[in-house]
């Protein structure tokens, strides 16, 4: 199988600790990238429960909630905290010379 093509996501020094920003992913999907605690994570800007936008969900620690209905995602995992059926696919963040990139989930 190929791999696939990483997605540019920005400067290291545009996103500092509390931040996020929408990688758009050819196709018309979004990533949502975090920085918590210096730590970047990228995930899939779409709650699996009905396809809510996660980008506004307020972050505390390592979780996300779905400001929809109020679902509750690790961002390390993808797992939702209430149902383990629930999963968020998740995006590898590289650092490159300065540089955010996302590998998707299915070159994994």
């Amino acid at each position: 199988m190929a791999e696939a093509a990483l997605l540019a996501a920005g400067a290291v020094q545009d996103l500092p600790p509390g931040g996020r920003k929408l990688v758009f992913v050819p196709g018309g999907e979004t990533v949502l990238v975090l920085n918590v605690e210096g730590e970047f994570y990228a995930l899939e800007n779409s709650c699996p429960h009905a396809g809510a936008s996660l980008a506004s969900g307020a972050c505390e620690g390592r979780v996300i909630a779905c400001p929809a209905h109020g679902l509750k995602f690790n961002i390390q995992t993808g797992q939702c905290t209430a149902s383990p059926t629930l999963l968020i696919p998740l995006y590898e963040v590289l650092i490159l010379e300065g540089q955010l990139w996302l590998r998707p989930p299915q070159s994994r």
